[in-house]
């Protein structure tokens, strides 16, 4: 038997349980893992709470990345076997948050031996996430890129990578946050009221790129500082967006590929800051739903 988290109804997180249950068997593309780390991610309280559909039949797993060693091959899966160690997104239907899951062989690559289960759990979602939206939009060594919600894990990710490209980064986050933000290279604003003038006093001529991980207000507040509207991409409030004039982040299947490239060279530190045991997965969800979390949160098996 195995143990998975799971919400029995769309809502808050009274409708989350911890279960027991087989563990499940891979089918065409897909590959069996034993789950040695799992990334927690906004999306995850999002799609238990329906904001993101409720087309998941109920009870629903949670969590959508993760890191482990393969235990069973599906049908029609090329390039893995038994007992490889891999990191990556999960099959239709399955769940991360679990003592055993099910991954997408398409979007699961072989976890270096340099990179821990840990930091391999955070890169399926907020590293592919960080390396697509910062080369969406071509920069040239020293402009500008403007990070809104740059403390969390996806933020963090981007700011680094826009470093390693000598592009000059500014992340917006709150107070608290500060100095994980400073860590990555990147210049730090305070979130809040004024932070348009404050990114104004570094960057007067505007920023060259503006990447929204929050949405909402804050986005439209910051969207003045961008040259054009064309330039604002946006992983988070897709209405806000279409108004403004931006663009959503273009997903690519190279992102998690080349962001666990540079992870494995040390280029990227996912910034791993808190870890829960399954049993405590509900704490996990909890802490991350708040959104108090500096760095990126792993639940491990």
């Amino acid at each position: 038997m195995s143990k998975a988290l799971v919400f029995a109804a769309y809502g808050g997180p009274e409708t989350q349980e911890l279960v027991e249950r087989p563990a499940p068997a891979p089918g065409p593309g897909e590959l069996a893992i034993e789950v040695k780390a799992a990334g927690v991610n906004p999306a995850d309280w999002k799609i238990r709470a329906g904001q993101m559909g409720s087309h998941w039949p109920l009870p629903a797993p949670m969590g959508r990345e993760a890191s482990g060693v393969v235990t069973a091959v599906g049908a029609e899966v090329e390039n893995f076997a038994v007992g490889d160690m891999v990191l990556g997104l999960a099959a239709k239907g399955q769940g991360t948050f679990a003592k055993h899951t099910v991954l997408d062989a398409a979007q699961t690559v072989q976890k270096p031996e340099e990179l821990s289960f840990a930091d391999a759990a955070a890169l399926p979602v907020a590293g592919a996430t960080a390396y697509d939206v910062t080369h969406q939009i071509e920069l040239e060594p020293g402009q500008t890129m403007l990070i809104l919600g740059a403390g969390g894990g996806v933020g963090l990710m981007a700011a680094q990578i826009g470093n390693v490209h000598k592009f000059t980064v500014i992340g917006v986050a709150s107070a608290a946050k500060q100095e994980l933000v400073e860590s990555t290279g990147a210049t730090f604003v305070a979130s809040g009221e004024g932070a348009a003038d404050r990114v104004r006093a570094i960057a007067p001529e505007g920023v060259d790129v503006l990447i929204d991980l929050v949405g909402g207000q804050a986005l439209r507040d910051l969207a003045v500082v961008a040259k054009d509207p064309s330039v604002i991409i946006s992983t988070a409030d897709p209405t806000t967006l279409q108004q403004l004039g931006g663009v959503a982040v273009v997903r690519t299947r190279e992102g998690l590929e080349k962001v666990t490239g540079v992870a494995q060279y040390g280029l990227v530190d996912p910034q791993v800051t808190d870890r829960y045991s399954l049993d405590r997965a509900a704490e996990a969800v909890a802490m991350v739903e708040a959104g108090h979390t500096a760095g990126k949160v792993i639940i491990e098996p």
